[in-house]
């Protein structure tokens, strides 16, 4: 009877992750040996990322109850599955180049923020900018209009002060 209270209460962790997640993304591992796979989890230890082996028939049962019955359908041989609660692109950038190198390793399937990806889904997230660079390149759009804007100010400023220098000689001249 533990048994089935252990399977249910694993059940119910898979479920909470893959509810609390942005990013799921199932893996075929087979044929890599331990040195790989130590090799992609510590490739894959960022803040916020999980990389774990599942049994089918659990992972299936949490994919259900959480209303994903069409990609429970799918999920067959061994799955080591990656959950990111952060950032989407690092762990898919990650996945696929490891994959690229590591010919043995399939990428499946994803599931970003509900929404069924294909494998060929998962590597064209891997080729988006990261989180970080967007956020550069968000302040640095920001930031120009500031920058031209202070700029403008400062000779508006010099401009004023060279006339009430011009003013102040006239007057002491005269």
């Amino acid at each position: 009877m533990a048994n089935i209270e252990e399977k249910k209460q694993v059940v119910e962790d898979i479920k909470q992750k893959l509810d609390g997640t942005m990013l799921v993304i199932c893996t075929d591992y087979r044929g890599l040996n331990v040195e790989q796979i130590t090799q992609l989890r510590n490739s894959l230890r960022m803040p916020g990322v999980e990389y774990r082996v599942l049994k089918n028939t659990m992972f299936r049962f949490a994919l259900q109850q959480c209303g994903y019955e069409d990609i429970a359908a799918q999920v067959t041989g061994p799955n080591a599955v990656i959950f990111s609660n952060d950032d989407p692109v690092g762990p898919a950038k990650t996945i696929t180049e490891f994959a690229r190198i590591n010919k043995q390793l399939e990428i499946k399937m994803g599931i970003l923020e509900g929404k069924h990806l294909s494998a060929e889904g998962v590597k064209a997230l891997a080729n988006l900018p990261s989180r970080d660079v967007l956020l550069g390149q968000v302040v640095g759009t920001m930031q120009a209009p500031i920058t031209s804007f202070v700029r403008g100010l400062n000779a508006n400023l010099t401009g004023l002060v060279r006339v009430l220098d011009g003013i102040r000689e006239q007057q002491q001249a005269g």
